[in-house]
């Protein structure tokens, strides 16, 4: 198969692991790197070995790109993702899709238009980890799954990261930022969503930031912080998923999966590795990794994306369950405004499961 001619377009702290990932997958051809401050571009051309370094817009319309991936602010999605359709390349988001369901269906239909694909993170259920609980699921472990749990909590961003004022604008916020790993996950195990309910609230009016280099900048929050909702899935199963920012400590698991026979232990949905885990007959029981791609793999989505674009299959990280779990974010919000369940509109079907036995820097068979 011939790689397919890659462009960057945002070079800040996550577009380090997919560069140094993106030499190593073998569907994948890194040919040039953009951003809004060039210099940032030229270090990590330099750092990667990237031939070239353009502007955005020469990024788009540049006759040897053929697929560009996303990895601005969440704010910036959809602007980037039209613009590269509308210069008819496929284009692959970090997460969210959008920031809006209106956003987000702008750019499915503008793709199918253009005949060109879409594609969006996370794609750690690719991983190791939760393809091994997908095929204890699948295998019949723990029997029917009639329920799970899902939380994510931190005390903020504000701690730790360089510039962290866009998790507090709109955009931003624990279900836009998190949420995608958390719904994707259980999506992957248990299929799509058919309604939800939620409350959420916004705990501060403002945050400190005590990381450098803007020690002691007062950020005002735009978004809610902590989020709590009820996730009824077509197959049956119901999911209850925490997440929130204003948690200083807690001792939650990260999913868990409850089924007939058994449960299941489901590692961290934000890397890609284990330990999965199994309680059947008394007690747990970590169960070996059965797929490849346990280290930090970002970019496994991107190149099953290329390999789809060159074979014509369906690819599992699609713009499709994108679009389905901005849905489901925007639907728990939704339902504590209302106060009421939110039938989920959008539909995807379940990814494919990801072949055991690959070679290193292989998506195929």
């Amino acid at each position: 198969m011939q790689p397919v001619k890659l462009g960057i377009v945002g070079c800040g702290n996550i577009s380090g692991i997919y560069c140094k990932n993106a030499k190593q997958l073998q569907a994948l051809d890194l040919v040039a790197c953009a951003d809004l401050i060039r210099e940032r571009a030229e270090a990590r051309a330099a750092e990667f070995d990237i031939p070239r370094v353009l502007s955005p817009e020469e990024l788009y319309t540049d006759s040897e790109i053929e697929m560009v991936l996303d990895l601005t602010v969440p704010k910036a999605h959809a602007q980037v993702a039209m613009a590269a359709i509308a210069a008819g390349k496929s284009v692959y988001n970090e997460k969210p899709l959008a920031v809006t369901r209106d956003d987000g269906a702008r750019i499915i239909e503008a793709a199918k238009e253009k005949n060109v694909l879409v594609g969006c993170a996370p794609d750690t259920f690719l991983g190791a980890g939760i393809q091994t609980c997908r095929k204890l699921i699948d295998d019949g472990w723990i029997g029917q799954p009639v329920g799970a749990v899902a939380f994510f909590t931190c005390r903020g961003h504000e701690r730790w990261h360089p510039d962290p004022e866009f998790y507090y604008e709109v955009g931003g916020g624990p279900v836009l930022d998190m949420g995608p790993y958390y719904i994707t996950a259980l999506i992957n195990l248990l299929g799509p969503v058919r309604r939800v309910s939620g409350s959420v609230r916004k705990s501060f009016e403002t945050r400190t930031i005590t990381s450098q280099p803007k020690y002691g900048k007062v950020v005002p929050v735009e978004v809610p912080t902590h989020v709590v909702g009820t996730l009824d899935f077509a197959s049956g199963a119901v999911a209850t998923i925490m997440l929130t920012f204003d948690v200083w400590e807690a001792n939650l698991p990260r999913i868990e999966v409850y089924g007939t026979l058994g449960s299941l232990s489901v590692p961290d949905p934000n890397n890609f590795g284990g330990p999965a885990r199994v309680w059947l007959s008394g007690e747990w029981k970590e169960v070996p990794l059965t797929h490849g791609y346990a280290a930090n793999s970002r970019g496994l989505g991107v190149a099953d994306m290329a390999a789809a674009l060159r074979s014509g299959r369906p690819h599992r990280a699609s713009g499709e369950l994108a679009y389905h779990v901005l849905d489901v974010m925007q639907s728990i919000q939704e339902a504590s405004d209302s106060g009421r369940y939110v039938k989920i509109k959008s539909k995807c079907k379940k990814p494919a499961p990801f072949p055991m036995g690959l070679l290193p820097g292989t998506v195929d068979e």
